[in-house]
């Protein structure tokens, strides 16, 4: 059973990733955290999941502070993470793709998201 956190604050979002990846396959658990805040404290809380979706644009602390606090972090830093995000500007892309392992814009389909989950872990 592989673990997959999804920190977003779109509740349907949320829901979709959950729901679609656990009926796709079952050996998916995904936890959902609705801030990056929420994200930190499972994480201190030994809470430790095999690969983050990381929305970029969340309130309060952003995505790109959450990546930080887990870079900075010796036994978080080797955590893979996606960033989810709706922005589709080169800045955010690029960046994206530079500190994370992967970035998928808003919509997506949850296939899409599953064969580049099943890419990263296998790695």
């Amino acid at each position: 059973m592989k673990k997959v956190m999804i920190v977003d604050d779109e509740p349907g979002v949320t829901y979709t990733v959950k729901h679609g990846l656990e009926s796709l396959d079952s050996y998916y658990e995904v936890i959902c955290v609705n801030s990056g805040e929420d994200c930190i404290e499972l994480l201190e809380r030994n809470q430790i999941p095999d690969l983050i979706l990381l929305d970029i644009m969340l309130p309060g602390m952003s995505g790109w502070a959450v990546y930080k606090k887990i870079q900075d972090h010796w036994s978080w830093k080797t955590i893979p993470i996606i960033f989810l995000t709706s922005r589709t500007d080169s800045v955010a892309k690029d960046a994206g793709s530079f500190f994370g392992n992967d970035f998928i814009t808003k919509p997506f389909k949850i296939p899409e998201l599953k064969m580049r989950i099943e890419r990263l872990l296998q790695k």
